[in-house]
């Protein structure tokens, strides 16, 4: 039998001697995609391409991605676990062509893969088109030997594939598998009929083969793009149980260990339990899977966005346990089985494993203090309404005791009985409505195709901004082109020494002069591959001459060198007093101060602050020099060097190396020596999360104006209390001590003299 591991390289293989470029999956937190909570699709990374406003260096690409996906069609939440197919973490295999091949070779090549070398039986495939594609439907008994009566027509709902409400878009064709009437778990509904696209489990979609070939405008009109892509998605779960021939996702080898780590710790194995018992084991090997994967890759449990859902998976998780009798947290204790069986193709996973197992340990005690909450509520609001004569628990109440709480509605339903009560469970279905589509309306989001109606071109534009900013902060240039905006203009240049806000680092400030005109340069930013400057202008400009000279400004990037260049070398000095742990969680540097979020689970000793910075300011003296070294993503990984939380990496990728020190990738700005830097000194250290710490820095001349402010006011108060430095925190806390204790000295000379006047009181009352 293959395992999942053979069956994941041999489909990137087959690729890959076709001429597809392997590709890295990209994280499941988007970190350049406000549009989406996770990536939910192989394609999230390559939408730029789509949009027309990015490009790689290849035309062919194929990759396994991860992906989350925890509402809409087929995937809502709360039905996760009770089928064997629907997941909310899962891996997507995909090929793609960036207007290179087309249909012709999508279609023969999906066909070759799955009967030539995974030898999946012909006469149980179908395919479907959409019912306009008239050149998919033809080339399918043309180019496979796919008889004409299994290639189906369907409409836009099942065989249309759109981006967003507008943007690319184009017809599908999907790849179904009938796996025999044993399959359906719809047998006993009368009138159920199985088919392709129905809603039972015997013909499942296993490839799905989106032909990119329109642009969809404002008003919903349909245009032709002038190149034409290929994006295929298949579920890596379910092609691994068709080969493994097993019943379910979940009895491959993707889920078993799982399985049966839950039966050890619950003391049952998931074959012999009840069928609600099989739903808990279910849910938790599905939902382990994505709390591992989010959280390694930069989400955290919290009360709003992608946040809040993981606390929802990790809370639906957690109640289902107690079907099983695990009422203490032990789903923490399942990521090791998870890192053992998707650790070498997402190494990842195992490089985060400690904190990914903290925050899920963390948020497992939350809960179970949010639960006896929940219940103490519970019994509040029962008594209320039993005082007010109602026998039914409102449907809005029980959804917030399932929303905030962590209630499930059956749970709810038990105590209710148990106070010979009932819940209104029609109001709570209508609420639950109601979040559904606040979900579906937070997941969607316009893309606009390439064209930017205000642009004033003057000079032709190259594919990419090209930054010179890393050896230069002034540069004679040209500008591409222009457009005004809210009363600013959004500038493009030939080539830029302006610094785009990326990877934590803010955007330079400086001028662009034009025509003796000065354009102040308040911010600049990337779309796309485009370098776009924000500037402000002292008069409305006519801009009619490309000819430019862009200045940053030194007293703006110059300081934010300096904090950049701290960050690595306090990511370093981090690891090194506190554990390999420590892993970057976020990070902002500008001019004025470096703020450094990272993984770590409790409050830093003032000792291990100490000797973290002093790691820093030796590593400053040293003055060692900075080495730039452009490789691979693969070869930085092998020099040891570290992807930092945030950035976005290209094909070829920048590492910055301190000696041996620290490595780091990294596109920001960076000093040529430590010993520019001047001086380092942390300001403040705090939690921001669970399992998440922050320290606030400066450097250089802050760092000194900081120290010097101290001076004065250690100095000051030296001079008002009369002691020496070194002695004003003893006299200060003798100081105290003689305010308290003459407080108490008062309280009693106070109470005797209200004791002494009771009689005068008594005598005239």
């Amino acid at each position: 039998m293959k395992t999942s591991k053979q069956i994941r390289e041999e489909f990137i293989n087959f690729f890959v001697q076709r001429g597809h470029r392997f590709v890295p999956s990209s994280p499941v937190v988007p970190q350049d995609d406000p549009t989406l909570l996770f990536t939910n699709a192989g394609m999230n990374q390559f939408k730029d391409v789509f949009l027309g406003i990015g490009t790689r260096p290849y035309k062919r690409a194929v990759n396994s991605q991860k992906c989350i996906r925890v509402s809409g069609k087929h995937n809502d939440l709360e039905e996760v676990g009770h089928d064997t197919y629907h997941h909310t973490f899962f891996e997507m295999l995909g090929n793609w062509s960036f207007g290179d091949y087309y249909k012709k070779e999508a279609i023969a090549w999906a066909w070759e893969l799955l009967t030539e070398v995974w030898n999946l039986p012909k006469d149980k495939l179908w395919a479907t088109v959409y019912k306009d594609d008239d050149e998919a439907a033809e080339l399918w008994p043309q180019v496979t030997d796919l008889p004409a009566e299994r290639v189906l027509i369907f409409g836009e709902k099942d065989n249309f594939w759109e981006m967003g409400e507008t943007g690319p878009c184009g017809p599908c064709s999907e790849i179904h598998i009938d796996l025999g009437p044993d399959h359906c778990d719809k047998q006993h509904i009368e009138g159920h009929q199985c088919r392709v696209n129905g809603d039972c489990g015997r013909y499942i979609e296993l490839w799905n083969l989106v032909f990119i070939q329109y642009n969809r405008d404002e008003s919903g009109q349909l245009h032709r793009l002038p190149a034409t892509h290929v994006d295929t998605g298949m579920g890596f779960e379910r092609i691994v149980a068709v080969l493994q021939k097993v019943p379910s996702n979940y009895d491959t080898d993707l889920f078993t260990p799982i399985l049966d780590e839950i039966g050890k710790l619950a003391g049952i194995k998931y074959r012999e339990a009840a069928e609600d018992q099989q739903v808990a084991f279910r849910v938790i090997a599905d939902h382990i899977r994505m709390l591992t994967f989010a959280i390694t890759d930069g989400a955290l449990p919290s009360n709003e966005g992608r946040g809040y859902v993981l606390r929802r998976i990790l809370r639906r998780a957690a109640r289902y346990a107690r079907k099983l009798s695990l009422h203490e947290p032990f789903i923490y204790r399942l990521v090791p089985v998870v890192i053992e069986i998707m650790g070498d193709a997402f190494p990842e996973i195992r490089e985060r494993r400690d904190h990914v197992m903290e925050v899920i340990r963390s948020e497992e005690e939350n809960f179970n203090k949010t639960l006896d909450r929940g219940i103490e509520i519970f019994e509040n609001l029962v008594a209320r309404l039993q005082k007010e004569g109602k026998r039914i628990i409102p449907g809005e109440e029980a959804f917030r005791l399932y929303d905030t709480y962590g209630f499930p509605l059956d749970l709810t339903r038990i105590m209710a009985e148990e106070k010979n009560m009932s819940v209104d469970e029609e109001g709570f279905d209508r609420e639950m409505e109601k979040q559904r589509e606040r979900a579906r309306q937070a997941g969607k989001f316009t893309a606009q195709f390439d064209h930017v109606d205000n642009w004033n071109v003057l000079v032709h534009c190259p594919t990419n901004s090209h930054f010179i900013g890393y050896d230069a902060l002034e540069a004679e240039t040209q500008i591409c082109k222009f457009a005004r905006n809210n009363g600013t203009y959004q500038i493009v240049l030939t080539e830029t020494p302006f610094y785009a806000e990326s990877g934590g680092q803010v955007a330079d400030h400086g001028k662009i002069i034009v025509e003796d005109v000065e354009l102040e340069v308040v911010d600049v930013q990337k779309q796309g591959e485009e370098i776009v400057h924000i500037c402000k202008a002292p008069q409305d400009l006519k801009l009619v001459h490309a000819r430019a000279v862009a200045k940053v400004d030194p007293a703006w990037r110059l300081p934010t060198m300096y904090n950049h260049t701290a960050t690595h070398l306090l990511h370093a000095a981090l690891r090194r007093v506190l554990g390999s742990h420590v892993q970057q969680a976020g990070s902002l540097v500008t001019p004025e101060r470096l703020r450094f979020d990272f993984t770590h689970f409790k409050k830093i000793e003032p000792e291990q602050l100490r000797e973290i910075e002093n790691i820093v300011n030796e590593q400053i003296r040293r003055n060692t020099p900075l080495e730039v070294v452009y490789t691979s993503f693969e070869k930085a990984r092998e020099l040891g060097a570290m992807a930092l939380f945030g950035e976005k990496y290209g094909e070829e990728v920048r590492v910055i190396i301190i000696d041996d020190f620290s490595r780091e990738l990294c596109g920001g700005t960076h000093v040529k020596r430590t010993g520019q830097i001047g001086s380092f000194l942390i300001v403040q250290e705090m939690s921001i999360a669970s399992g998440i710490r922050r320290i606030e820095a400066i450097t250089g001349p802050k760092a000194v104006e900081f120290a010097q402010m101290n001076r004065d006011i250690v100095n000051h108060l030296g001079q008002l209390l009369n002691v020496p430095p070194e002695e004003i925190e003893s006299r200060v806390e003798h100081l105290l001590e003689q305010i308290r204790e003459t407080e108490r000295r008062l309280k009693k000379l106070e109470a005797g003299q209200i004791l002494g006047r009771v009689e005068d009181f008594v005598q005239s009352a």
